[in-house]
């Protein structure tokens, strides 16, 4: 853990009076390392809310320039970076935010050949992104290297949001076996202004130790008729990414995602 500033005790000084977080708890976030991938409409919440909360390094992943369709949601652009890339965007306003952590943008596509060298080691990673390819793809290097993954996706006026690491939990395939179809899918702002928010209090509770994760748990937000629900699902023995690994107990193994589709019509993503 990194050392405190004055600086810190007097910027964080409100977070660091919920019980358990305290000094120990800001210096964590301090030292720690997180990997946000996508810049867009639950990219924007999260990389916001992160820096403000005093992550130490945050890295932000999108090959993307800002579109002016964006700015409905998009909450790190604005109208004058149109066309510019949204990595540097982020990087932008983030610096602006909270110029005393570091931030790293990464203006490049994650594929099989790159998601090594760009995602790395971090602490934690954030999905924000908008397909499922991609996220597949994170799902198994999270795996791999036994780095947590917050997932989170919206459709319309609802999202979703879990938190990933198996084999205490399910992965990403056991909950969403199959892409959706590709799609132009509706959102307004406040969407995955929500639903990212949700996204950055599972990622602080982690990285401070203060409160409960949702581990098997996929928390189901209904912006429509402002419900919120939360069902369990567990790992399936034939998810061609997590079925082999093993935890002895293994509550979490033997059963398809409980009540997921009831979730929203296609849970797209996050752009």
């Amino acid at each position: 853990m990194r050392e405190l500033t004055e600086y810190d005790l007097a910027r964080y000084n409100r977070q660091m009076l919920i019980q358990g977080w305290g000094e120990e708890g800001q210096a964590k976030l301090k030292a720690a390392s997180v990997f946000i991938a996508g810049a867009g409409g639950l990219g924007g919440p999260v990389s916001i809310y992160l820096a403000v909360a005093g992550v130490g390094e945050i890295h932000i992943c999108d090959a993307d320039v800002v579109d002016l369709s964006n700015l409905n949601r998009q909450i790190l652009h604005r109208d004058e970076r149109v066309g510019h890339p949204k990595a540097d965007s982020a990087e932008a306003t983030l610096r602006e935010l909270n110029p005393s952590i570091n931030i790293v943008p990464h203006r490049a596509y994650l594929d099989a050949s790159s998601v090594d060298s760009i995602v790395g080691k971090p602490d934690l990673v954030l999905d924000c992104l908008d397909n499922y390819d991609t996220r597949y793809l994170l799902n198994t290097y999270c795996m791999k290297h036994n780095i947590p993954l917050v997932h989170g996706a919206i459709w319309g006026m609802s999202g979703q949001v879990t938190f990933i690491h198996p084999p205490e939990t399910p992965c990403l395939r056991c909950l969403v076996p199959e892409a959706p179809p590709k799609e132009v899918f509706p959102v307004v702002g406040v969407t995955p202004g929500l639903t990212g928010c949700i996204q950055v209090m599972e990622a602080l509770k982690f990285l401070t130790g203060v409160g409960t994760v949702l581990k098997g748990k996929l928390l189901l937000i209904d912006g429509e008729f402002m419900r919120f629900s939360t069902v369990s699902f567990k790992r399936m023995q034939s998810c061609p990414d997590c079925g082999q690994l093993q935890r002895s107990p293994d509550p979490m193994l033997g059963r398809k995602v409980v009540g997921a589709e009831r979730s929203f019509k296609n849970p797209a993503g996050g752009s």
